[in-house]
């Protein structure tokens, strides 16, 4: 399998990159996907999904701490994935269009629909994946700022992976940096897509945000063990976290969406900073005044929990029922069976029971035969006394 892919990756151009200062010198080669059955898959997408995946699988784990069912979860999850994918790539292709200096056009349908030349925005993820869940929440009877404290942990996650696939597609670098930073990275797509001079060391974004979300996540990990005071207190912490981040690293970035002389993602991101901060001060304020319980921690929950733990167990009652209903054909199907072997093994015992009195009549005949062959000898003698005399 490792040598189909490896043979499958030369279908890719081989790129190089430089981390000159790092370990006193490192040079990564390698291709930016391989094929399968015919079909080109990037890495970037491959990490994309690892993430996803993940991601999910860390939001069903901790589903219980914050009181949510996990078929109801996986419902919202699932529409949210999806608005999330397209909120990113609307999100992309209206700025992009926007941008004079884009040299996209302004057709944003037939922009949308080329997604082989790329383009995903990470806040327009996030303003879809949050409406979806929104709207599939209020239809599956789920609490939107418990559920939005667990996505936003899974935001966290997706996000620290999938920045990676920037760094296979040598993508969201940043600005040149001093030759002497250890961080600094060269390659030859680099230097040309940005008109750099040979040997010159651009920021590596893509680590600086990966490892910003890693240190988030592992945070507000903890943090939402045992600290968290009202629902919907991580995603306000997520947005404000991410927010102080973007906006330092989108100010090193060089592909930047913008609007005007404005870098769209940076004012985002600070707004969030600023909106997010005040946001958890107030509401920390208020749920002590009110004593506010979490979700987890309302009869509310208890009872929609109950109800579905009902529900599943009728459901496996059910299944029970309908096999204990198949259960009789099958016994007597199988008592059939066993009768008609038992009238087979009946029949051979009387074939077989029949065979030795055949044997012991022919055995009778031939212990009388020597009696009569006896009183035929002595009838002759008497017979030739009878003659003599």
């Amino acid at each position: 399998m490792l040598s189909t892919l490896l043979a499958s990756a030369t279908a890719f151009p081989e790129v190089e990159l430089t981390f000159p200062n790092l370990f006193g010198g490192i040079t990564l080669s390698y291709y930016q996907g391989f094929e399968l059955f015919g079909i080109k898959i990037y890495w970037y997408g491959v990490l994309i999904t690892i993430g996803v995946v993940l991601a999910y699988l860390y939001a069903m784990w901790r589903a219980k701490d914050f009181g949510l069912g996990k078929d109801r979860m996986f419902d919202v999850v699932f529409v949210a994935l999806i608005m999330g994918f397209l909120g990113a790539r609307i999100y992309y292709c209206v700025f992009q269009t926007l941008d004079p200096n884009s040299g996209m056009s302004f057709d944003i349908v037939t922009t949308f629909t080329t997604i082989r030349d790329g383009g995903l925005a990470i806040y327009g993820g996030v303003i879809g994946g949050f409406l979806g869940g929104f709207v599939m929440c209020k239809i599956r009877k789920v609490n939107f700022r418990a559920m939005a404290d667990i996505a936003s942990l899974g935001f966290l996650i997706g996000q620290c992976i999938g920045r990676w696939g920037n760094f296979i597609n040598q993508e969201a670098f940043g600005a040149q940096c001093s030759p002497d930073w250890i961080f600094g990275m060269t390659s030859v797509d680099i230097i040309r897509r940005d008109g750099l001079e040979a040997g010159a060391l651009v920021h590596p974004c893509f680590l600086y945000e990966s490892v910003w979300c890693l240190v988030g996540f592992i945070a507000l990990h903890f943090y939402s063990k045992k600290l968290r005071t009202f629902d919907g207190e991580i995603m306000l912490m997520y947005l404000a976290w991410y927010g102080l981040g973007r906006a330092w690293i989108e100010g090193l970035r060089t592909d930047s969406l913008m609007a005007g002389d404005f870098r769209i993602s940076q004012v985002v991101a600070a707004a969030c900073f600023v909106v997010c901060t005040v946001l958890v001060i107030v509401f920390k304020i208020l749920t002590e005044k009110k004593h506010i319980p979490l979700y987890v921690n309302t009869e509310a929950c208890r009872a929609l929990n109950e109800a579905d733990e009902k529900a599943e167990e009728q459901r496996r009652e059910k299944k029970l029922a309908k096999k204990t209903e198949q259960a009789p054909s099958i016994l007597s199907e199988d008592a059939e069976n066993v009768t008609l072997n038992d009238d087979s093994s009946e029949s051979s015992k009387s074939s077989k029971s029949s065979e030795p009195e055949t044997v012991s009549s022919e055995e009778t005949e031939t212990s009388e035969s020597p009696e009569a062959a006896n009183e035929t000898t002595e009838t002759s003698d008497e017979t030739d006394e009878s003659e003599e005399q």
